[in-house]
């Protein structure tokens, strides 16, 4: 099984039933849930040989469409309710107490199986249909279903970093943001930028340098750019703060906490504002100045990046390209460079050190074998998108149905043929044009949960984001590397997902100065709505749309 844990408890699940008392596949009402509007309602048709009624609950959008496929005629016999009609994603969805009870009384139950569905397992622990068949998609894939690939460029999700801040940039929410004391800052500061001049931070350029996204170099002239300061020095004590120049000049004032505002920076990420203007706007000391460290709730700061002017908050100048940064004035040069690369350096024996790094790392290879063995891999879940499973996949759907109504078996066999031809043709029109194309490389500015699909036609990607990440704010150096990806495969077109944001694709088009790249939408078929399948919407229509807009970049 492609699963971790339950979130739905045996409880919950019982009371949810005891609401529905006397449900049971053949006389499941129909309610007024987002379930049943997807409905195919059980109906009599002479033109049907007489079997009796049965009902299929999908989770997804492509096995919905699939068990229509195959029932063909048949569907107006059969009760089949898709959980995720109202457009909702895969990696949000959360059961009703009536999705519950469907499930529960259901003769078919066909799920993706990955850790999206953790929910499931007390779903079927309980069910009142022993009987039940069920279908769990990556558990028919068997050794076809692909673990998460992280791959070079993408931005790692924040849960696989420990943190020691509470909540960091780009991952909150603006209404999670929290007023803050001056005091928060309270302390001698030095700045970063005479360190970036005199070489004392050549070492962290150095050490950023092996992630191979920028050159030494590269790294100096961006943080040589971005710490450039007037000031050399900072002290804040109570509500008093002292400016002191490059030249050696002192100012100072009392301040007052004006608020916060929230920074949105063309990365798509963000950061909390922490604004103070000064008391004595004669003083020479700056008027408006606002702090930035990365926290957005009371909690003492470790280093800060301030900007300011004496105009208005508003009249500060490039704050995205400059953002002066100050670090504890008791550090030492060698430790300001430490604090930069991220390491933690103070008065440790290296000895020890070393021994419980080996301890650490012997700990969590132990941990990932036995995650291995036990099936907790984080996996791909898109399945859907590779037309080479959805053709094992229906297969599978077929017999399950032919099981339960084997009086209809050689219509649903014909069906099932009738389909995969159809897969057939579309999968091979998608071969013929990978093959046809000198274009072998895709980049996303976006999650990519198209993994199955280029891999069944041997293309390459480059990508913001794993496909299941619920990750949308990229790093600086992930824009970069998207960037130099873009322009070093001379790239005309950036994709992204359905109802994605464009954002960091257009970060990235704006990085690589070029003016020549397109931005292009492949649907990723996780958020068809009841409206969709109304208008007509099938699996087969979007991979063809799919086809179309692949056609137009890989000509």
């Amino acid at each position: 099984m492609f699963k971790k844990k339950s979130i739905i408890t045996a409880v919950s699940f019982l009371s949810a039933v005891s609401l529905f008392t006397g449900c049971s596949s053949a006389n499941t009402s129909t309610s007024e849930s987002s379930v049943s509007e997807v409905s195919v309602s059980t109906a009599e048709s002479s033109n049907i040989p007489e079997s009796e009624p049965f009902s299929v609950v999908c989770t997804i959008f492509p096995e919905y469409d699939w068990v229509k496929e195959i029932l063909g005629s048949h569907a107006e016999n059969v009760e089949i309710s898709y959980l995720l009609d109202d457009g909702v994603d895969l990696h949000n969805y959360q059961p009703t107490a009536d999705d519950i009870v469907k499930i529960s009384t259901c003769d078919l139950f066909v799920y993706v199986g990955g850790e999206s569905d953790e929910w499931v397992e007390d779903a079927l622990a309980e069910a009142a249909n022993k009987d039940m068949k069920v279908i769990n998609l990556m558990d028919v894939l068997g050794d076809s279903a692909k673990v998460e690939e992280l791959k070079e460029g993408m931005q790692e999700s924040e849960h696989e970093h420990d943190h020691d801040h509470s909540k960091e940039v780009s991952t909150f929410e603006d209404n999670e943001v929290q007023d803050r004391p001056l005091s928060d800052w309270e302390g001698d500061w030095q700045s970063a930028y005479p360190l970036v001049l005199d070489g004392s931070l050549d070492e962290a350029w150095e050490h950023k340098s092996e992630d191979g996204k920028m050159t030494a170099e590269e790294y100096k002239d961006y943080y040589t750019k971005g710490y450039k300061s007037d000031y050399s020095a900072i002290s804040i004590h109570d509500d008093h703060i002292k400016f002191t120049d490059n030249d050696g000049n002192e100012t100072e004032s009392d301040y007052e906490y004006t608020g916060y505002y929230i920074q949105n920076w063309s990365t798509g990420t963000k950061a909390a504002m922490y604004r103070f203007e000064a008391v004595d706007k004669e003083s020479g000391a700056p008027v408006y100045i606002e702090f930035n460290d990365h926290i957005i709730e009371p909690e003492k700061a470790e280093h800060f990046h301030i900007r300011m002017s004496n105009e208005s908050y508003d009249a500060i100048v490039d704050p995205e390209g400059n953002w002066p940064t100050f670090f504890d004035a008791a550090l030492s040069p060698e430790e300001v460079c430490d604090e930069v690369i991220g390491h933690d350096h103070k008065d440790e024996d290296k000895d020890e050190d070393e021994h419980d790094h080996e301890h650490e790392e012997a700990e969590a290879e132990e941990e990932h074998e036995h995650k291995y063995e036990e099936g907790e891999e984080e996996y791909d879940e898109h399945v859907w998108l590779s037309l080479k499973n959805a053709k094992v996949l229906c297969t599978e759907i077929e017999k399950n149905i032919e099981a339960i109504d084997s009086a209809n078996a050689a219509d649903y066999k014909a069906n099932l043929d009738s389909y995969v031809a159809k897969l057939d043709e579309l999968d091979n029109s998608f071969k013929a044009l990978v093959d046809g194309s000198s274009v072998k490389t895709l980049v996303f500015g976006d999650r990519f949960p198209f993994r199955y699909f280029v891999d069944d036609y041997g293309l390459d990607y480059f990508a913001a984001f794993i496909g299941c990440s619920a990750e949308s704010e990229a790093s600086f150096e992930t824009i970069k590397f998207l960037s130099d990806k873009i322009n070093e495969l001379d790239c005309k077109t950036i994709f992204t997902i359905e109802n994605s944001s464009k954002d960091i694709a257009e970060a990235v088009i704006s990085n690589s100065g070029k003016t020549d790249v397109t931005i292009a939408e492949l649907n990723s078929l996780q958020s068809v709505s009841n409206a969709d399948i109304s208008s007509g919407t099938t699996y087969l229509l979007l991979m063809q749309k799919n086809y179309d807009v692949l056609a137009d970049v890989l000509k």
